[in-house]
């Protein structure tokens, strides 16, 4: 697995391979606003993930997953952890700890 030193960095180099779509959590999927396009947790993989803490501030923490969809659709997932992760069922919170950071 690569290292990078900013989610920034990171974001750059995952979408300069392929993952161009940005998906956001919701509680029972992950949601793509620009193709308005919902996929389960049976219908995505996730192929990498970086963890990222701040320097300072632990608010600033944060890790980047690098999705594939089953009919091919790549993007990325960016969401804080600990205190200040999303609000997801289990079937997500599963699927999502299956990579530990």
């Amino acid at each position: 697995m690569k290292t990078f030193q900013s989610l920034i960095d990171a974001l750059a180099d995952v979408k300069a391979r392929g993952y161009t779509e940005d998906f956001s959590i919701e509680s029972s999927c992950l949601y793509c606003g620009d193709l308005d396009l919902r996929l389960t947790p049976e219908e995505f993989h996730v192929d990498e993930f970086y963890r990222f803490e701040g320097d300072s501030n632990p608010e600033d923490s944060a890790v980047l997953y690098a999705i594939s969809s089953s009919s091919g659709v790549k993007g990325t997932v960016v969401d804080s952890y600990g205190m200040y992760a999303e609000n997801m069922n289990l079937d997500m919170a599963q699927k999502i700890s299956n990579h530990p950071y």
